[in-house]
């Protein structure tokens, strides 16, 4: 593809190594929340909840309360796997004439559903699917956790007490959503100035921050309240009386009947050892398929080479091909979800402690910014989860009350034939499978450490025919994967990215390490201590 970016740049993110715990996070501050934890005497847990909370206030675009998600994890004591489900569903109280489709074409050149009416689907308060988030915390705290509950929601409550400091990237991640962000005057009052995206200062000494004073209220009350005020008690109330006050259809009894569920994961035979993933509604089926493609047809070596890209491009297409079959539509465009072509926003961080317990976690809120809508008296940036569903009625995924989203997120925890375990998972909508899919393989198949595998240039095959190259690749996988396939190239610091932005962690022995996307200026891989 065309652009106009330095030809000589390199750009180098080294993996961290450790005895101690690690948190591998899209923001090195939430990132520095979590291993705080670790070092503080806490699990694994600790830290994937004090590190959510935190996000919810420093990526405020990518994930919070308002969203939904699912962690894999590793617990050593007992060598168990387990996944925690806390994905959205649609209200139960939703109404289907609310959202009529107006005949007038597809939403967007990007977005495959036909067009409802004032977009109700996509933006605002009618766009909201109940959140899950909290759920998930309560459930994994519940279960694992060492420190009191308060302890892991205040430091959240701290930092957004300091407001949110705007650099570049806050810039540009709100300048990316702005004229959405402006049809809501509490969105607007927190994230915008004058109805405009805020700059930071040309001055060394000066900063600019963005007050979150509701925000803060919001996380020390659930500090002191508990995780079921979210769901059955005040913030509750605050937050359906809200939403149902701006015309949205979710209530408080839609919140109080959500719960996360523990479910077993998918447990995929690799290579001698096995990789476990998200089951059911997400990318994980889809992740077997291609895996299962790569045992019989990639040669493992000590680098992959032109082959290997083939055989990854591949078994991609052919896992979508798959999904896209498995749930009735062979054009993609429906059943897939809204993440197949619109793009999303999400976040993923890993989590490795120093006794080996594991955290593969991936939360979103669907679109940047989700429903654009934060609630006024809570100050909670909100999903556009109904997004994910055809509005056009009798298909596979067409929206109904109650219905569980379809999502592409795909944390994993692998364990390798050698003993080694990873914990992987990536943001990036469409892009995830690939890049998660291609670290995998990196590990168990070519030996790989994390310092190598998160520089090893990948591809992405995620656009139905087309393979996009990082314009890293060797010359001969470039010119191999132009011969067979509809090939564009692609730099890594293109934006919007056109490779998935993972972070992972590894435990090899008593040793720790971990890595995250090199590109992304925010993340970073934090040990505790």
């Amino acid at each position: 593809m065309p652009h106009q970016f330095s030809l000589a740049q390199s750009i180098r993110k080294p993996a961290r190594r450790a005895k101690g715990g690690i948190v591998a996070a899209q923001s090195r501050r939430a990132a520095e929340v979590g291993a705080e934890v670790l070092a503080a005497g806490g699990d694994c847990i600790d830290a994937v909840i004090a590190t959510t909370f935190a996000l919810n206030v420093l990526e405020p675009w990518m994930s919070g309360m308002g969203g939904g998600g699912a962690m894999v994890l590793y617990r050593a004591s007992d060598n168990r796997y387990e996944v925690i489900d806390y994905g959205m569903r649609a209200p139960q109280s939703l109404r289907i004439e609310d959202y009529p489709v107006t005949g007038q074409g597809a939403a967007s050149d990007l977005f495959p559903w036909a067009r409802v009416k004032d977009d109700r689907n996509l933006h605002g308060p009618g766009s909201i699917a109940v959140p899950g988030v909290v759920a998930g915390m309560e459930e994994a705290h519940r279960r694992h956790a060492k420190l009191p509950w308060k302890d892991l929601v205040a430091p959240a409550a701290k930092i957004a007490g300091e407001g949110l400091l705007v650099d570049w990237w806050t810039t540009l991640m709100i300048a990316s959503t702005a004229v959405d962000l402006r049809r809501y005057p509490a969105s607007a009052e927190t994230f915008l100035r004058d109805g405009l995206p805020p700059n930071a200062p040309w001055g060394i000494k000066a900063e600019t921050r963005l007050p979150q004073p509701r925000l803060q209220a919001t996380l020390a009350h659930l500090a002191a309240a508990g995780p079921r005020d979210f769901y059955q008690g005040d913030l509750a109330r605050s937050i359906a009386s809200d939403i149902k006050a701006d015309g949205g259809s979710l209530s408080v009894e839609d919140l109080a009947a959500f719960r996360a569920h523990l479910r077993e994961p998918l447990a995929i035979p690799y290579r001698g050892g096995k990789v476990f993933a998200t089951p059911e509604l997400t990318a994980g089926p889809t992740m077997a398929h291609a895996l299962r493609l790569l045992q019989d047809r990639l040669k493992p070596g000590s680098a992959p080479d032109a082959a290997a890209y083939v055989e990854y491009a591949s078994a991609l297409q052919s896992a979508y091909r798959e999904r896209l079959n498995d749930m009735g539509d062979a054009d993609g465009k429906r059943s897939l979800g809204a993440e197949h072509l619109a793009p999303s926003c999400t976040t993923h961080f890993s989590v490795v402690d120093r006794h080996g317990n594991m955290a593969a976690v991936t939360q979103t809120l669907l679109s940047t910014f989700g429903s654009k809508y934060v609630t006024p008296h809570s100050g909670i940036p909100m999903n556009n989860g109904i997004m994910w569903f055809d509005p056009a009625p009798g298909t596979t995924n067409s929206l109904a009350p109650g219905k569980r989203c379809l999502t592409n997120y795909t944390p994993v925890v692998a364990e390798t034939k050698d003993g080694k375990r990873l914990a992987v998972g990536a943001s990036g909508g469409r892009r995830i499978l690939p890049a998660v899919m291609q670290l995998v393989s990196f590990a168990m198949d070519f030996g790989m450490d994390l310092d190598a595998a998160i520089h090893q240039p990948r591809i992405d095959a995620s656009e139905g025919a087309v393979v996009i190259g990082d314009a890293r690749l060797p010359a001969e996988a470039r010119k191999v994967l132009a011969a067979r396939f509809d090939y564009e190239e692609a730099q890594v610091q293109t934006l919007p990215m056109k490779f998935a932005c993972p972070s992972v962690v590894m435990r090899e022995g008593d040793t720790n390490s971990g890595a995250v996307e090199i590109f992304q200026p925010w993340s970073d891989a934090i040990v505790e201590g």
